[in-house]
């Protein structure tokens, strides 16, 4: 499937969710990742497309650089990542909160997972990219988990 079935699944959606393993892969320049994340970065930059993330994403990017004390990587991900084209921060809100419940009861998501599920939703994605298979159990939202393009 590779690169082509990321591409087929771009073209079904205009917004999708996108799990923090995506932003790691593309950050880190992940060799066997990267062939995947960049088309999704360089898809999300189209005035066409839009992707949403919860600002928990954030929380979980940055804490490797704090634990090292490397602000200035921490910085530079946070500028970079606030301010990319046509990706869309939401906040957790008390609607998330209780949907993410919802999916953390019927689906067995960790609070995580069944945020950042929450916040695709919220934001009206109809598709998640992850790494992670148990968003397969959100219903109604597609789910591409990378490795399966592998």
């Amino acid at each position: 499937m590779g690169v082509a079935g990321l591409k087929a699944f771009l073209r079904r959606h205009r917004r999708i969710g996108l799990d923090t393993n995506v932003f790691i892969y593309q950050l880190q320049a992940h060799p066997r990742y990267v062939p995947l994340t960049d088309p999704i970065f360089s898809w999300m930059e189209r005035d066409d497309s839009s992707a949403v993330t919860s600002t928990i994403t954030m929380t979980e990017l940055l804490a490797q650089p704090y634990r090292d004390g490397d602000r200035e990587l921490a910085d530079l991900f946070q500028g970079l990542l606030s301010t990319y084209p046509h990706l869309i921060w939401i906040p957790p809100s008390l609607d998330i909160a209780i949907l993410a419940a919802q999916l953390r009861a019927t689906c067995r998501l960790k609070t995580p997972d069944a945020l950042q599920a929450a916040t695709a939703v919220y934001g009206q994605a109809t598709g998640v990219i992850t790494n992670d298979s148990v968003f397969e159990r959100v219903a109604g939202i597609e789910t591409l988990v990378l490795d399966r393009l592998l």
